[in-house]
């Protein structure tokens, strides 16, 4: 933050600042002054510190936190288009310039990974000390801590995936929270036309991306692109929704158990969904079940 983030308001370097980068600090930077400042604080430092002595307080400290932590959140959020700003930029004589006076041997874009990071390793520390604690005092709150953390890093896998979602009309944003998504094969049957499901099965399957709202399911269709020899960004562009308000279910399908439906308007289209594992169909159908009743 003092060797690159202020030095863009450096009278001496502004020259340097590449046109694309004017006006974007926030973009560049997210919310790191906000992480930043809570770690100064030292308040969960001090915190975690305390149980140095007693180690089963460990668990209450990241209970007691869980808001401040969903400053990653934010944090992750903004992380493709900071990325995809620093793909442009990032070369620049003013990015040199800043990292030749720190001394620094790893450029910024390392450093601006370190939240990422960060709130990953929480959860690593916390799965360790579950290990050496079996059965003792303080072992429930350690699961519960755990669950936090590892929802928090759900909510900002989850987040960086519905940032990159294209082509829908509606606004994101008001679908409500998101629950669930990932990559499914599915199959459709509409009634309208003359087949019939028991044909559907020598049919290929079409690739699909799920993402599950509580008021609507949308189906995407992923995309990788490659960005200038680096890595693959993906984005997912959007197909059709269903309103989970008029949606139902069927749990399993004849013949194959990592398989379930979804239908709409009493069985006008039905979608056969098909998971890569039973468990995580079952993760979906009751999650589904939730969002439903």
């Amino acid at each position: 933050l003092q060797g690159y983030a202020s030095e863009m308001d450096n009278p001496s370097l502004v020259h340097l600042i590449p046109s694309a980068l004017q006006n974007k600090k926030e973009i560049l930077f997210g919310n790191l002054p906000e992480i930043y400042e809570f770690h100064n604080r030292q308040i969960f430092l001090k915190e975690i510190e305390n149980c140095i002595e007693n180690p089963e307080l460990l668990a209450r400290c990241f209970l007691k936190r869980k808001e401040d932590l969903q400053i990653y959140e934010k944090y992750c959020q903004n992380k493709p288009r900071s990325e995809a700003l620093w793909r442009q930029c990032g070369d620049s004589i003013f990015f040199q310039e800043c990292q030749r006076k720190l001394d620094h041997k790893l450029s910024l874009d390392a450093y601006l990974l370190k939240p990422v990071q960060r709130i990953t390793k929480y959860q690593l520390l916390l799965k360790e000390m579950l290990k050496c604690s079996k059965n003792s005092e303080g072992t429930a709150e350690l699961e519960e801590a755990l669950a936090t953390v590892l929802d928090i890093i759900k909510s900002v896998n989850d987040s960086m995936h519905h940032v990159a979602i294209t082509g829908y009309e509606g606004d994101v944003s008001e679908l409500g929270k998101l629950l669930m998504q990932g990559s499914f094969n599915v199959w459709t049957d509409h009634k309208k036309g003359h087949n019939k499901v028991k044909d559907l099965a020598r049919f290929k399957p079409m690739q699909r991306h799920l993402f599950l709202y509580t008021k609507m399911l949308l189906f995407c269709k992923k995309r990788e692109e490659n960005t200038d020899g680096h890595e693959k960004t993906a984005s997912y562009s959007f197909k059709n929704s269903l309103k989970m308000s008029t949606v139902g279910i069927t749990e399993n399908v004849k013949g194959d158990n990592k398989k379930f439906e979804i239908w709409y308007n009493g069985r006008e289209e039905v979608y056969i969904i098909q998971a890569s594992s039973v468990e995580l169909k079952n993760t979906w159908i009751s999650e589904i079940r939730k969002v439903l009743t």
